[in-house]
């Protein structure tokens, strides 16, 4: 049986469902807001998921920025050390070699007094103190005498002046010390003069 008219419209249906606003609800449209709405809910999701993929991405890469800081860092470092290091051996060996130079300028007033020593001129006279004073010096310097008589001949402090053949000597050996050689540390100021005596051939 036909509804009554209301104001000249037709009624719906009474098995028809209502919207709120009085208009029919269509099954299609329902699911279609349904589907909407998860969609939405995806989109949420992904958005999360590549805000968390940018975080970790910023993250990673900060790191790495962190380690390469730290490399160049320790990088540094080491070739300040480094730098250090030269420059103390640089200038341990500009100051022994400006010492070398000075006691070498004055080997040969050492010369003199040796000689004066060795034919007694210098006992109980002014020099002998002098003489004493300068050694005493130089030898806080790190002066060291150098040729022996009986030392193996080494031609690295040793500048041979003579060769004397021997049928006792088995080996090169330094028979006499002509001029007296010296050395600051490792550094050779100036070679001890000496006689060879070698193996008879």
């Amino acid at each position: 049986m036909a509804a009554k008219k209301r104001d000249g419209n037709e009624a719906p249906e009474p098995d028809e469902p209502l919207a709120e606003d009085g208009a029919p609800t269509d099954a299609e449209s329902v699911e279609d807001l349904f589907a909407a709405e998860d969609a939405d809910v995806e989109v949420s999701e992904s958005g999360n998921s590549l805000d968390a993929d940018i975080d970790h991405i910023l993250s990673e890469a900060g790191q790495r920025e962190i380690e390469e800081y730290r490399d160049r860092a320790a990088r540094a470092e080491a070739e300040l050390a480094n730098f250090r290091t030269r420059v103390e051996r640089d200038r341990a060996a500009n100051r022994e070699a400006v010492i070398a130079d000075v006691i070498r300028s004055l080997l040969p007033a050492i010369d003199d007094l040796d000689r004066a020593a060795a034919h007694g001129d210098l006992e109980g006279s002014p020099l002998e103190l002098v003489a004493q004073k300068l050694r005493l010096a130089f030898e806080r310097y790190g002066l060291k005498a150098v040729g022996v008589v009986g030392e193996p001949f080494d031609p690295a402090f040793h500048e041979a002046i003579v060769q004397l053949p021997s049928d006792e000597a088995t080996a090169q050996t330094v028979a006499d010390v002509i001029e007296v050689g010296y050395a600051l540390g490792d550094r050779l100021v100036r070679p001890a003069k000496v006689a060879v005596s070698v193996p008879r051939g």
